[in-house]
């Protein structure tokens, strides 16, 4: 992993726009605000693990949306908000399906 940091503008766009009407929308809008992020070690593919706000151990729950978009270069890219046992934001995982890194962060995915 790499350093903890806050998420970017262009990160908290997207998690927003993939939130927005998922049953728990309020909740983990809410706690985009000041949430840290580990970039993951995934070939560049701009997935993001959400760091816990207490001691708590985390693992992974369930899936709460995914979507595909297309990068600049034409590769389909998958996108998917993952959450730990808790309900909470556990990643944002993107991968290409040919594994290269990804060459434009996605604004809006349909």
């Amino acid at each position: 992993m790499s350093t903890v940091r806050l998420l970017r503008d262009a990160e908290k766009a997207l998690l927003t726009h993939l939130i927005v009407g998922q049953p728990q929308a309020a909740h983990l809008l809410s706690s985009l605000s000041g949430a840290l992020v580990e970039e993951m070690n995934d070939g560049g593919m701009g997935g993001l693990r959400f760091c816990a706000s207490d001691a708590r151990s985390r693992r992974l729950g369930e899936q709460l949306v995914e979507r595909e978009f297309v990068d600049s270069d034409g590769i389909p890219v998958m996108v998917s908000i993952n959450l730990d046992e808790h309900g909470d934001l556990y990643e944002l995982d993107m991968w290409k399906v040919d594994f290269s890194p990804l060459k434009q962060f996605p604004t809006v995915i349909k």
